[in-house]
């Protein structure tokens, strides 16, 4: 399975995963510093033409006199929203960056740094502490990557762009409706190149519809380095959608030889239906009665399998990518010391399992060929030490991990 481009609903940071591993798979994005703004007659005209469309939903000249102060076209905006697509990732690879044993660890810090905060949004919304601190990790790992691309600029961009102009122009009048409200200044009002802002990566409607006050003090700021407006307000979204507590999203199991399904979200049967199948959590006990359950199998019938609960379809109104959910909710259990997923996952197209990527990894580093990290996910670094080896040995310089080549590395 891959990550394809997901249904945009409340959050775009998790785009930006690939950037937060520290290792091999490393997907780095234009720096803060490259999002510069370059003179665009074209855009100016539509600026000039959007701020009537803007004063006739409300939005006063004022407003958008400070929202467009400084604002201006940004090229490499455009570039990224047209290059996202091809940053795809096996539901294995997804997971060895979504829960790492960095983001674990982290996750558990915070934890246990905001327990208090946490719990009195648990006992407000009833969600969970762990399924938030997830939420938070996931999408902007744990608040180190709120995004610091001006929004006004990032949208307009793409407004006038036009791929998704009015999915964008929405966007736009939203975020002019944030700083007409006071919730925050147009300095403070930067996120994602896609507008997503702030520890729980809301895109303004999303921000406008569910973010709340929860400190008390007037504002909705969910771009504080306080997260607690942003947890907050990821619980209340989750809430809103219908979260269920006490329901995990899922519980992966084990199928009996020769099961035949039916799998996927849409077959729900009750849990003692599945028991009467053979299906057995992975002590080999029945799984509990959750509620309506489906089996998933997302990496193929060889691969690790999931009794999904109806929290899982919830989180999907977060992020609709099936990837998304599990990562959101295998970090939320090795958050409380659950365990890491017991099933394994097929080798990929080359032939190499997760453990000979990482040995991979570590061979190139140590012949002087510095993949930047060994965590098996094959990405920009380990390309570049891929070339850079097979130029040093006079072959052909492909970038692409093999068993021969993992052979040939000793």
């Amino acid at each position: 399975m891959t990550i394809s481009r997901r249904t945009m609903t409340l959050s775009l940071g998790a785009l930006m995963l690939g950037a937060c591993s520290t290792g091999g798979g490393s997907l780095v994005p234009a720096a803060a510093s490259q999002y510069r703004r370059v003179p665009n007659a074209g855009y100016d005209a539509w600026v000039a033409a959007f701020r009537t469309r803007a004063a006739s939903q409300g939005i006063t000249p004022a407003t958008l006199s400070r929202g467009f102060s400084g604002a201006g076209y940004l090229p490499q905006v455009i570039e990224r929203d047209r290059n996202q697509t091809e940053f795809k990732r096996s539901l294995e690879d997804y997971l060895a960056i979504a829960a790492s044993d960095e983001r674990v660890d982290t996750g558990r810090a915070k934890l246990r740094q905001f327990a208090p905060t946490l719990s009195r949004i648990e006992a407000q919304y009833g969600v969970e502490t762990n399924v938030v601190a997830a939420v938070w990790g996931l999408e902007s790992r744990y608040g180190a990557r709120r995004g610091d691309v001006p929004v006004i600029s990032s949208l307009s961009t793409l407004a006038y762009d036009g791929r998704r102009g009015a999915f964008f122009e929405k966007q736009l009048i939203a975020a002019l409706n944030i700083l007409q409200s006071g919730d925050t200044t147009p300095a403070n009002l930067q996120g994602s190149w896609a507008g997503a802002m702030g520890h729980t990566q809301f895109i303004p409607t999303s921000y406008q519809a569910y973010a709340v006050d929860f400190t008390g003090d007037g504002r909705r700021d969910i771009w504080s380095d306080d997260p607690s407006d942003a947890l907050a307000s990821a619980a209340a979204y989750l809430k809103r959608s219908g979260w269920t507590k006490g329901q995990p999203w899922g519980v992966e199991v084990r199928l009996p030889t020769g099961f035949g399904g039916p799998y996927g979200r849409d077959s729900t049967r009750s849990t003692q239906a599945w028991a009467a199948q053979g299906v057995r959590d992975m002590s080999g006990k029945a799984v509990r009665d959750y509620g309506p359950a489906s089996i998933i199998i997302p990496a193929g019938r060889s691969g690790p399998a999931f009794m999904t609960f109806p929290n899982f379809r919830v989180i999907t109104r977060y992020n609709n990518s099936e990837s998304y959910v599990i990562g959101i909710g295998h970090l939320s259990d090795r958050i409380v010391g659950r365990p890491a997923i017991r099933g394994t996952f097929p080798p990929d197209a080359n032939g190499l399992t997760l453990e000979d990527r990482k040995a991979l990894q570590r061979r190139l580093t140590d012949k002087g060929f510095d993949t930047q990290g060994a965590d098996g996910v094959i990405g920009g670094n380990t390309e570049t030490a891929i070339r850079a080896y097979q130029r040093s040995q006079g072959l052909a310089e492909t970038g692409q991990p093999s068993r021969d080549l993992l052979q040939r590395l000793g």
